[in-house]
């Protein structure tokens, strides 16, 4: 092994051994000395961050890396289970983000947290938290994957319940681990299912069975590619199973920041780690896109009735999860990454800056002109939006052919333009503006090609491309797909039309986010009763 190899392997290992480290400090002993936890913490958060960039400038992304610390053959020839690490272009990505936004959230609590009686045990279950994302972040083997995945839902446990006094926090973190413990469930299975029929559980042999396969799935990599969509749905608060995630509120700020902007995302990571299964899997992956579609669409609408500044974050969090899902389910993996880069950051910083957000609402807002937007408003705007991106598609080669889902996406930035054109259309003295905004709307259509195309030739060695199938449900998928982000920027302007009473009726039914979380609420705590939380030690 060369020692490039073995630094940069030894690095990835080391970034979640000292997280690893702070359990070994008693809460008691910690929380006598909250202060010095704190610091310790912080410390060794950005120690972890440090081997992260480490890793990043030893490896980049080049060819795929690993390393075996200790192997155990298991029974029934399902391979063996392994305390490795992979380092591909992937895990370089995902250690370098999370680890990042885990040094931020442990510098910001430090503050947040200062004199709570509980301060050493907030830290140290912060610590343990972010030790088993990067755990199962560098996991070589499918069952230590699984063991960190696990580990992840159980350290966040304790975090939320900081509180144990505050009802609405117990009964957010019942859920979230009656949801998890199925999810958990499901992936053990599916992993069972992969070692049982392909005789290892190293993702390095999975990807070399994969390769270059052919042909119709085995029946139970068919089974483990469903299951696996269902733990990945489960981890990302997808409807109808949402409701814990708008309701972790109670925990404290640094938890919300940490879940919404690293531990949520775990969902889109598995599937793109389970990529070269899940790419053969069409049934699977049109229900994980349709999953997201369904999720983002209730979000979306629910979203804009909430008067929470944090509520409403979490409701977009779930959207934005089912959007993620479903580029993953379009065989966008790439994009997908991409995304999930962005809204970790952007959600750690929304969080950790909610309690300023309210400086926005004193600041002056520009003038609309009364009626709303004309006709030629909208037809300006989608003609405008539609040249942006097919100029940047076509800049950056997009092949619509080979490329449908792509261009399906690029509807949606179309989409999302025109809603800023649209706006600035609508202001008074709006010549500037519309200037600027036409710049902005530029702006965005050629770096989202551009960082997509980025991200597609850093991570093409690490996932295995979808062919299009060009069936028939992919074609009304992708044509629903178009329809409802069109039909969400309708309603965002033309809802004020709709007579008070129905408009109304309809804003209180989206508002208690039609209800769905209630009826789930009573069948888990009919299911599974809820126990007194323990108190904090």
């Amino acid at each position: 092994m060369s020692s490039a190899l073995t630094l940069v392997t030894a690095a990835a290992v080391a970034a979640p051994v000292v997280l690893w480290s702070a359990g070994a400090i008693p809460s008691r002993i910690g929380n006598r000395s909250g202060p010095r936890m704190a610091r310790l913490a912080n410390v060794l958060a950005w120690t972890a961050f440090a081997l992260a960039l480490a890793v990043l400038s030893g490896h980049g992304f080049g060819p795929t890396q690993s390393l075996t610390l200790l192997s155990i053959d298991l029974p029934f020839d399902i391979g063996a289970f392994a305390v490795s690490v992979y380092v591909n272009a992937v895990t370089v990505i995902m250690l370098t983000l999370v680890s990042f936004v885990g040094a931020l959230v442990s510098t910001y609590a430090r503050n947040y947290m200062s004199g709570d009686p509980a301060e050493g045990h907030f830290h140290k279950w912060l610590l343990l938290t972010l030790a088993s994302i990067l755990t199962l972040i560098v996991s070589g083997n499918l069952l230590m994957f699984v063991l960190a995945w696990i580990a992840t839902s159980l350290s966040l446990h304790r975090l939320l319940l900081f509180y144990p006094e505050r009802p609405a926090a117990v009964m957010a973190a019942h859920k979230k681990f009656v949801f998890s413990r199925i999810g958990d469930a499901s992936l053990l299975i599916g992993v069972l299912l992969i070692g049982a029929t392909l005789h290892t559980l190293d993702f390095a042999g999975v990807y070399m069975a994969m390769e270059g396969f052919e042909g119709p799935l085995p029946a139970t990599l068919q089974a483990a590619a469903w299951l696996i969509v269902l733990s990945a749905a489960l981890k990302c608060a997808q409807f109808p199973f949402h409701g814990w995630l708008l309701q972790v509120m109670e925990a404290p700020t640094p938890v919300s920041a940490l879940l919404h902007a690293g531990i949520v995302n775990a969902g889109a990571f598995l599937v793109i780690r389970m990529a070269p299964i899940m790419s053969l899997s069409g049934s699977a992956m049109d229900a994980l896109a349709v999953v997201g579609l369904v999720t983002l669409t209730v979000a979306s609408l629910v979203m804009m009735t909430q008067t929470s500044i944090k509520v409403s974050l979490a409701w977009s969090t779930s959207a934005q999860m089912g959007f993620m899902l479903l580029e993953a389910g379009l065989g966008l993996y790439s994009l997908a990454l991409l995304h999930l880069v962005a809204h970790s950051l952007y959600k750690a910083h929304a969080f950790l800056a909610s309690g300023s957000s309210v400086d926005g609402f004193r600041a002056a807002t520009p003038k609309f002109r009364d009626g709303g937007p004309q006709p030629w408003h909208w037809l300006v705007a989608f003609q405008g939006a539609i040249l942006m991106a097919i100029v940047a598609g076509f800049a950056f080669g997009v092949d619509p052919v080979h490329q449908p889902a792509l261009i399906v996406t690029g509807a949606i930035i179309s989409v999302a333009v025109a809603q800023l054109l649209l706006q600035a259309l609508q202001l008074e003295d709006n010549a500037a503006l519309l200037l600027r905004a036409s710049a902005i709307g530029a702006l965005v259509c050629f770096g989202y090609f551009g960082l997509h195309a980025a991200f597609e030739h850093a991570v093409a060695d690490s996932m295995r491309a979808v062919a299009p199938s060009g069936g028939t449900f992919d074609l009304i998928l992708s044509i629903a797909i178009v329809a409802v982000f069109i039909g969400l920027i309708l309603l965002q302007h033309l809802f004020m039309r709709v007579a008070p009473p129905l408009r109304q009726a309809i804003q209180v039914h989206l508002y208690n986010g039609l209800y769905v979380d209630v009826l789930v609420t009573r069948l888990i705590t009919r299911l599974w009763p809820l126990r007194p939380a323990p108190a904090v030690s």
